[in-house]
C-alpha cells in the first residue's frame, strides 16, 4: 500500500514489526461485518468488529468479537471491572477514535483503551479486522492483535 493510504492501524503495525495481511473491498458507505466478510469470502466467525463503549465512571472500553454475534453488556462490563458499560452513539466515533463507523480498527486509535477481544479468536490462526477505513481489512494473528492494541482475551458476547 502506498503512503497516502496508510491508516493509523497500517502505520503503528508498520512500526511495530507485526506482521499483517490487508484485503481491500469496494465500499462507498457503511456495511455490516457480515456483508464484508461474505464480499471477502471469510467465514463469520473469524471476522471480526469493533465497539467502542462508555461506563458510568466516564472511562471507554474497546470490545472485538465475530461479526455474527452481539456483545453482552454485562459480561463486558464485568470483564473491565465496571457496573456497566454501553456503545458510544456513532455520532462520537470518530472524534474518540480517530475512526468513522464501519471503519474503526482496535489498532491506532487517537488514545489506547483498554481492550478485550473475544475469546474464540484464540481457536484461530488468522483473524479479520478493520484496517481503520471503510473497504480495509486486515488479517492477522490473534496474538500479534493482542499485542498491537494491549488487548485481552475475554468471554463478551451473548
Amino acid at each position: 500500500m502506498s503512503k497516502e493510504t496508510k491508516t493509523n492501524a497500517l502505520r503503528m503495525l508498520d512500526r511495530d514489526g507485526i506482521d499483517y495481511i490487508p484485503h481491500t473491498y469496494e465500499c462507498g458507505e457503511f456495511i455490516d461485518g457480515v456483508h464484508v466478510a461474505d464480499m471477502l469470502g471469510q467465514p463469520a466467525e473469524i471476522t471480526f468488529k469493533t465497539i467502542v463503549t462508555a461506563a458510568k465512571s466516564g472511562k471507554n472500553y474497546v470490545f472485538v468479537l465475530p461479526v455474527d454475534r452481539e456483545l453482552d453488556l454485562k459480561k463486558c462490563a464485568k470483564a473491565a471491572g465496571e457496573k456497566s458499560v454501553e456503545p458510544v452513539h456513532v455520532k462520537d466515533i470518530n472524534a474518540l477514535t480517530g475512526y468513522i463507523r464501519g471503519g474503526v480498527s482496535p489498532i491506532g486509535m487517537k488514545k489506547q483503551f483498554p481492550t478485550f477481544v473475544h475469546e474464540t479468536a484464540e481457536n484461530y490462526e488468522k483473524i479479520f479486522v478493520s484496517g481503520g477505513r471503510l473497504g480495509l481489512q486486515l488479517e492477522i494473528s490473534p496474538d500479534d492483535l493482542l499485542k498491537a492494541c494491549k488487548g485481552k482475551f475475554a468471554d463478551i458476547t451473548q
